[in-house]
């Protein structure tokens, strides 16, 4: 069993004194994370067996696709290569949740502060097999981030129509839950 009592992203973190490169970008993720945390909070079988419609992802397989998401997401500012194609689907719910949620917060902390230059080494590499591409950082916020955003919407959306809301005192504009 995976130990979920220190999840990341319960609150949004205090924000940066500065406007950085780096200090934006972690926000981003931060954002993300805090959304992630509470679209995911008290999901049930029900709800992660949830599809739309026939042929298209369950909510389940919707979060195994965001947890590959995050892992380019921390993965680029380290210029770790992403190894493709991964099976994660006998990781359990739980386990994706936590995994998910870590990678948002470290690759958040390695964001933090960094200025242009530095995060213009950032690289985002898919590798499978002997082939490797590389493509700039830039293509992480229209790529992978956005992505992640997106996914994690429906997921809110998906609970919504399984009959499970998220709590209505999440404010996603301030960043923790009011009452």
């Amino acid at each position: 069993m995976v130990d979920t009592t220190e999840l990341p992203y319960q609150q949004i973190p205090e924000h940066p004194a500065e406007y950085s490169p780096g200090n934006i970008l972690s926000r981003m993720i931060d954002g993300l994370g805090f959304r992630y945390y509470w679209a995911t909070e008290g999901l049930t079988k029900k709800d992660l067996a949830f599809t739309p419609s026939e042929g298209s992802r369950s909510t389940q397989e919707t979060l195994i696709h965001l947890y590959g998401l995050s892992e380019t997401i921390v993965n680029a500012p380290q210029n770790q290569p992403n190894i493709r194609p991964t099976n994660w689907s006998q990781l359990s719910f739980d386990t994706l949740r936590h995994r998910t949620l870590t990678n948002f917060k470290v690759a958040s902390d390695l964001c933090r502060g960094k200025t242009a230059d530095e995060v213009a080494e950032f690289t985002i590499i898919f590798q499978s097999g002997e082939r490797s591409r590389e493509f700039p950082y830039w293509n992480m916020i229209n790529g992978p981030i956005a992505d992640a955003i997106y996914h994690t919407g429906q997921i809110v959306v998906f609970r919504r129509t399984s009959g499970n809301p998220i709590n209505p005192k999440v404010d996603v504009f301030l960043g923790r839950t009011g009452s």
